[in-house]
This record gives structure tokens, sequence and C-alpha cells, in this order.
């Protein structure tokens, strides 16, 4: 078991010995190419309880009823450890979620989103709890899922980020891509995630640099935020006894510009939720400048500023875009020891193309199945009544 030590679950207040019992919560899942909508879901689950445990699937597990992951599971479990609002992480946990291992872990009950969860014969993985009444269900949030990212990385096109680019190839593959004949899946192909304030101010700490906090920026795409960016802000993190980590995040046109093909995968405010959503996070710049000026410097009061070993792109005029903070001597270099990028994750995905569109056609197919199977079962009691006139 994973026990998380920093942001706002791992430091939240545990009752006394007269207070009431903590309320412990479990969530389970794959936890593959973690994003903003699983984190919402996390979110969600820890506002229902004091104490949020989060299983995570093995790559067996996964690959045996859905298919082959795009991360290994210790990738995944540090992706889901990373998230603020988690206060532990089970590894290897079971696909079926069972009684047994609510009682394992003393949780009250477990909570998923309202969409579907079958394991490779069709059954509901949720079935036993929810018959025992200690299953409770959260809001999914609508506009991203794993099967819509695939298949935007599957695109060399910038159309995602805009329904009114989309070519006619475009659209004719994001009509099919992910579905079985039949298959309804709306949020494929187009972003369609619609930012609010609510929103933001849901992700966000709101918390301001106390005196004594050292203020870290570091600026970049965070495109698909992953855990090589988990491990780079680990260690930014770990440069001061108490640490502000300011995350500037750039324009997709400005992403598009240094990073070309048909980067960033994710939009702006996708990725704005993805980065606050991390424990290591402070703050959030959205639209930072790429070159990391004095005015923004002085404005935030920075102490450090600090970039990967990824190659720095100059700025449109062949400036240095980190020139002030050098000048200045706050510029540090971080190694994070992890050299996985956006580029790579795209290249898992194209490589294996053909697993991941039969992953996702296999999950539409057994989507449709169990929604069959419930619609008769509802309709059964009715034509037992008729019957009996």
């Amino acid at each position: 078991m994973i026990r998380n030590g920093h942001g706002e679950a791992g430091n939240a207040k545990r009752p006394g010995p007269r207070a009431r019992r903590a309320v412990r919560v479990w969530c389970d899942g794959c936890y593959d190419m973690v994003h903003y909508g699983h984190s919402n879901q996390l979110r969600q689950a820890r506002a229902m309880g004091d104490h949020l445990i989060v299983g995570v699937h093995t790559d067996e597990e996964i690959a045996k009823h859905k298919g082959p992951p795009v991360f290994t599971q210790e990738e995944r479990y540090k992706m889901v450890q990373a998230i603020k609002w988690v206060d532990e992480v089970v590894p290897a946990a079971p696909y079926v979620t069972t009684l047994e291992t609510l009682d394992k872990y003393n949780c009250d009950f477990c909570v998923h989103g309202n969409d579907i969860t079958l394991t490779v014969d069709g059954r509901d993985t949720y079935e036993e709890v929810k018959q025992a009444g200690r299953y409770r269900e959260c809001k999914r949030t609508q506009g991203v899922s794993t099967t819509d990212l695939v298949g935007r990385m599957l695109l060399v096109t910038k159309a995602h980020h805009s329904s009114q680019e989309m070519s006619s190839e475009y659209r004719e593959y994001a009509d099919s891509f992910g579905k079985c004949p039949g298959g309804r899946n709306p949020w494929t192909g187009v972003s369609q995630f619609l930012q609010t304030s609510q929103k933001i101010i849901q992700f966000a700490s709101g918390k301001e640099p106390q005196p004594g906090e050292t203020v870290i920026y570091v600026a970049g795409a965070f495109d698909l935020f992953h855990i090589g960016h988990v491990d780079f802000l680990e260690k930014v993190y770990g440069l001061a006894e108490r640490p502000y980590v300011i995350a500037g995040l750039h324009f997709d046109q400005e992403v598009n510009h240094y990073k070309g093909k048909n980067y960033p995968i994710m939009n702006l405010h996708e990725r704005t939720l993805s980065v606050l959503a991390c424990r290591y996070v402070s703050e959030v710049v959205i639209g930072a400048p790429y070159s990391v000026t004095a005015e923004l410097l002085d404005h935030f009061k920075v102490d450090l500023v600090c970039h990967g070993k990824t190659e720095v792109v100059p700025d449109k005029d062949g400036s240095d875009p980190y020139e002030e903070p050098k000048r200045r001597g706050i510029f540090c270099q971080v190694d994070s020891g992890n050299d996985l990028t956006t580029d790579l994750i795209v290249q898992r995905i194209i490589k294996n193309r053909l697993e991941y569109e039969a992953r996702n056609q296999k999950k539409e197919a057994k989507e449709l199945a169990f929604q069959e199977a419930m619609r008769r079962q509802e309709a059964q009691p009715e034509r037992e009544t008729w019957l009996s006139f």
C-alpha cells in the first residue's frame, strides 16, 4: 500500500478520539492514461468521505478484460498516487469489486462514475457491492475519455481543437473510431470539454504563497499529463523545505509552434485541470508567456525557475526563453530521471494501433450488450403482469 504525504487529502485533519468515525471510501479502476476525468471522479469520491483509498488493476487483469494498457502498472500506480485527493493507493486491486475487498481495507462503500464497467464475460464489476447497498455513483466528466484521447493521437491533424476545422477525413474517422456497428460514443474525436470557472475552483487549492515558502516556477505544455511530468514536478517540489510550485501552461498555438504535428493533444483548458490535480502543484498560470519575463518573475515573486532535461526551443525572435531568470541567477535545470515524453506516448499508441482500436470496439460492444440486457430486465415485470390477467 502506498501512502501519500503531500496535498490537501494527505494533510487533512483526522477526527479526534471523541469525534465521529472517519468515513473510508474505496475507488478502483485501470487509471490508464490518467486525465482530468479520472481526477474529477476521485475528487468527488473524496468529498463523500474522510479517507480515499484507490485500487489500481494490474497489466495482466486489464489485458484480460479490456485489452493492452498504454502505461505499465508501476507507472499507473504512481500517477494515481500523485493526484491530490488520494490518500492511499492499493496496487494489484482485483478487477471485480467485492465486499471482501471493502472489508479488507475497512471501507464503508465504493464510488464509481455513472458509466458501465464490465468483465470479459459481460458481468457488472460492481454487482455484489450494489446489491449490498455499499455503492455510490458520481458524475462522469463529459468531454473526455481514454478512447477520445487515443483517437486524437492517431490522427496527424489539429482538428481536435476545433470542430470548425474538421476535414472530411477527420469527420469520417471521428464518427467510426472506437465503435462497433451501431455504437454511439459521443466523445470520440473532437474535444467537447466546456471549461467553467466553477470547475477550476473545484480543482484549485485557492491558497496564496505564505511567508517562508519558496515560490518555484516551471513552464511548458504539460500535454497528456503523464508520469514523466509527475517525476519532474516531484523533484522540483523537493528542492525546497516549503515549496509553492507555479506551473505556467502555454497557449495551444504556442505549443504547436514549438512542437508541430498535431500537438497539443489536449487543449489549454484540459491541460489546466490535469496539472491542477497534481499534489505537487500549488497554482497554474493559464496561457503563460513562452519567455519567462521580468514582469512574470516580479508579479509572482518567483524565487527559483526550473526546467527539465528536454530541449529548450528558442523564442520566435531567436532569444533564450530563460534569459531573464539566468541573468538573475535563479535558473535551475532538473533531471527527473524519467525520459518519458508525450512523443513517446504517441509512439506507443501508433505502434499498437490495431490493438487499441480493437480494445475500444470491444468495450463499446460490451456496453451495448449490457444496456440491452438491462432494458430486457426492466421490461420483464411488465410482461409478467400482463400474463397474469
